[in-house]
């Protein structure tokens, strides 16, 4: 399967596609399980954020606007509108990997399960050191689901492929965030300084968290020479034609200078 990927970094344009696997054909174990453990702690880091009502990044602005319209629990919310764009990939030619599934599913069942168990804080500083965690595990998730290399969540995916149209990723972000931004908040969606905080915060984090967790991959049986394995270039990063042997997905870095949106 191929889905674009940006080729220019911050602010640049999409290049020509790359292949995204449905299942991994290198390391299958260990990058299924480092996608399902970041999923896993992305919806953990979203409960710490949305739980002391102090502002959330932009596309949680519009689930909980939705979240406090219609009843139906934020993390439900966000499965939802997770399908929603997803089918906006259809259109748009862009294609899903096992990650860009999983990432509909997982993060907002999550999400709908903690904030569920955890106590609500009331004080302002344990309101402000619950949410400053979850800006922290953000990252840590970010790097962990990023490194697995298994497909963009269906946001980002939904960014990199209208920039393939030839516009600048950091256009298409910077409107698609700025859009659900304003609907959310026009809905009663949660802003506040914790909106600023974190898209301040999360783009230096994530750019230490998703090199220092990127899973190398290699695969023996494509060599150019019998017994030589050929490298798979790091997520986001282009590889030579003659190496190419498995899946480079955009990173959150690559798609914005700002903050990722991985869900």
């Amino acid at each position: 399967m191929t889905a674009a990927a940006d080729k220019g970094g911050a602010g640049g344009t999409v290049g020509g596609p790359v292949t995204v696997e449905l299942w991994p054909r290198s390391r299958p174990t260990a990058r299924v399980t480092r996608l399902i453990l970041g999923l896993g702690l992305y919806g953990v880091s979203e409960a710490l954020m949305l739980a002391p009502a102090v502002g959330v990044d932009p596309w949680d602005v519009l689930h909980t606007g939705l979240a406090g319209l219609t009843g139906i629990p934020v993390g439900t919310v966000l499965i939802l509108i997770g399908a929603v764009v997803l089918l906006l990939w259809i259109p748009l030619r862009q294609r899903p990997g096992l990650g860009t599934v999983a990432n509909v599913v997982v993060i907002g069942g999550v999400v709908d399960l903690i904030l569920g168990a955890m106590p609500v804080p009331h004080t302002l500083w344990l309101r402000w050191a619950v949410f400053l965690a979850g800006v922290l595990l953000n990252a840590v998730a970010t790097g962990l689901y990023i490194g697995a290399g298994l497909g963009p969540g269906p946001r980002d995916g939904l960014t990199t492929a209208l920039a393939a149209r030839g516009h600048s990723i950091r256009v298409m972000r910077t409107g698609i965030e700025l859009s659900v931004l304003v609907i959310g908040w026009l809905l009663g969606g949660d802003v506040g300084i914790g909106t600023v905080v974190y898209a301040l915060a999360i783009g230096p984090l994530v750019h230490v968290t998703i090199p220092r967790l990127q899973l190398e991959r290699t695969s023996a049986g494509t060599a150019g020479h019998a017994g030589h394995a050929r490298r798979v270039a790091p997520a986001g990063q282009p590889v030579p034609a003659a190496e190419f042997v498995g899946p480079v997905e955009p990173t959150p870095v690559a798609v914005c200078a700002g903050a990722p949106s991985l869900i």
